[in-house]
């Protein structure tokens, strides 16, 4: 088991009538980040959750809550997530006029600035823009749903991006369709934080849970 790699378990994949207990169940069987998957119907085609919903769990846990904004308009609702108890905010390049600013405005709040990368998305504009992130986020799947397949030529570019992180102390997350037979590529490739979905919370309870991560980890 490789214990330098963080495993983010996805709330969206969990069963929300029990959300609180999920929560803990996965902090209990090890997970080291809980990932909120934000979608506003716009900027991708899914509606998940609110600042109220993650307000609502927040006390329940002490482990970092890893908010991605996969919306059209991130300025408008960053300090409604930051109040409701996000460490980390991810943004979408694609959303955000002025990426340096938004980035900068997300730090002033307290909070760590993420910027994520679509499987379309040129990785250049990365050198500008660099010192200014806490973690880059590559999705390996096209943003907007649950339960897609991995996107295996995206193992090439984790790898530009860690090239282009250096020894900079910046995270490198990876998202989409991660599982027991891929999570060694993007591993070696150079991520340190796995976010799962349905591969974590298969089997419905803690141990199989404990497992499920175990097995990113390998």
């Amino acid at each position: 088991m490789n214990n330098n790699i963080k495993i983010a378990p996805s709330i969206l994949a969990c069963d929300f009538s029990k959300l609180g207990q999920e929560i803990l169940a996965v902090e209990k069987a090890g997970a080291d980040i809980i990932h909120l998957d934000v979608m506003d119907g716009h900027f991708v085609p899914n509606l998940t959750f609110g600042p109220p919903i993650i307000k609502s769990v927040r006390s329940l846990t002490n482990l970092m809550f890893d908010t991605h904004l996969m919306v059209s308009n991130p300025d408008s609702l960053i300090d409604a997530y930051a109040d409701a108890g996000a460490n980390i905010i991810t943004v979408h390049v694609e959303a955000c006029n002025h990426l340096d600013k938004t980035l900068n405005y997300i730090r002033s709040l307290g909070c760590k600035a993420g910027v994520a990368i679509n499987p379309h998305t040129d990785i250049k504009f990365l050198l500008n823009i660099i010192d200014n992130l806490d973690l880059i986020l590559v999705m390996t799947v096209n943003p907007g749903f649950g339960g897609q397949k991995f996107i295996s030529n995206m193992v090439n570019k984790i790898t530009a991006v860690k090239e282009i992180i250096g020894s900079r102390k910046i995270f490198l997350e990876v998202d989409g369709g991660i599982n027991s037979k891929n999570s060694s590529q993007v591993i070696i490739a150079g991520a340190n934080i796995l976010v799962a979905g349905s591969a974590v919370f298969e089997g419905g309870n803690e141990e199989s849970y404990r497992k499920n991560i175990s097995s990113l980890k390998v």
